[in-house]
């Protein structure tokens, strides 16, 4: 099954210049012979025909959903279909007033607060663009309905980046720190890793290896510090070990108590306390 895998890899890296190529003629006015036309139609329709047929096949041999996907996909390109389909799955949930990652007897703190002004302003800014387009390309058809389509999607891309950071606040649970960012930063922070908590606002941060910056508007508000580092994966997945970590919260200074609390229970639970020893015989 995997030589078939390769070859239909090699077909769609074949295949999708060709397309492009076919897209950017259209767009540029480009008259383009029908008979090309549906030969690229037909490469597109037997490309996505072999790709279900080998899915179901890697499906009934065990694998499951994301490891049959991962095997016609790649990696990179899996990573970022499935952060474009989060923040518009984000715009529902935001309408709908719902939270993603919690369960009973979490305690989740905000961070979107501080950013709401600029995203606000930036999709106001890109609707003013979208509307100024449509009517500029009104005389071209065919490209006006390619730039409408990508400017309503840039608006609705800069609204769910917001609405991701909305409806995924870091979250303390019994043993763990889950910090989130929009919809491409998850880092789960184990409790007995944590050997400092700080509450400052920076605004001001520059990049270094082992070290975390999620900022808010520029500002961070809580910092810890790790005794091990936890891995970070970036956006298309290549691994960031990181032991310093820096984040907003809208309320920082709970966020940082109710960690500190936290950790200090954890660190007396009794799989950690030390066992006493019974008392000797007096001398």
């Amino acid at each position: 099954m995997s030589g078939v895998v390769r070859v239909l890899r090699g077909f769609a890296y074949t295949a999708l210049p060709f397309e492009v190529v076919l897209a950017v003629c259209l767009v540029a006015g480009v008259r383009i012979p029908a008979g090309v036309l549906l030969v690229a139609e037909v490469l597109v329709v037997v490309l996505f025909a072999a790709e279900v047929v080998s899915y179901a096949r890697l499906r009934r041999g065990g694998l499951s959903a994301r490891e049959a996907l991962g095997m016609l996909v790649p990696e990179p390109v899996l990573r970022l279909i499935g952060h474009e389909l989060r923040l518009m799955a984000s715009l529902v949930l935001w309408a709908a007033r719902r939270r993603v990652g919690l369960t009973a007897g979490d305690r989740s703190f905000a961070h979107a607060r501080d950013q709401a002004a600029l995203m606000y302003g930036f999709a106001f800014v890109c609707l003013v663009e979208t509307v100024g387009m449509s009517y500029l390309l009104a005389d071209l058809p065919v490209v006006h309905a390619i730039v409408l389509v990508l400017d309503v999607y840039t608006v609705l891309f800069v609204l769910g980046l917001h609405a991701a950071s909305v409806t995924r606040p870091h979250v303390l649970s019994g043993g763990e720190l889950r910090l989130r960012q929009a919809a491409h930063v998850d880092v789960r922070v184990p409790l007995d890793r944590i050997a400092s908590v700080r509450q400052e606002s920076l605004f001001t941060h520059e990049k270094k290896d082992g070290e975390l910056n999620l900022a808010v508007g520029s500002q961070t508000s809580v910092t810890i510090e790790l005794t091990e580092p936890v891995d970070a994966p970036r956006l298309l997945g290549a691994p960031r070990l990181v032991s310093i970590l820096r984040f907003h919260a809208d309320d920082a200074r709970s966020l940082a108590a109710a960690l500190r609390e936290a950790v200090a229970r954890d660190s007396v639970t009794p799989e950690r306390t030390p066992p006493s020893r019974a008392p000797g015989p007096p001398v």
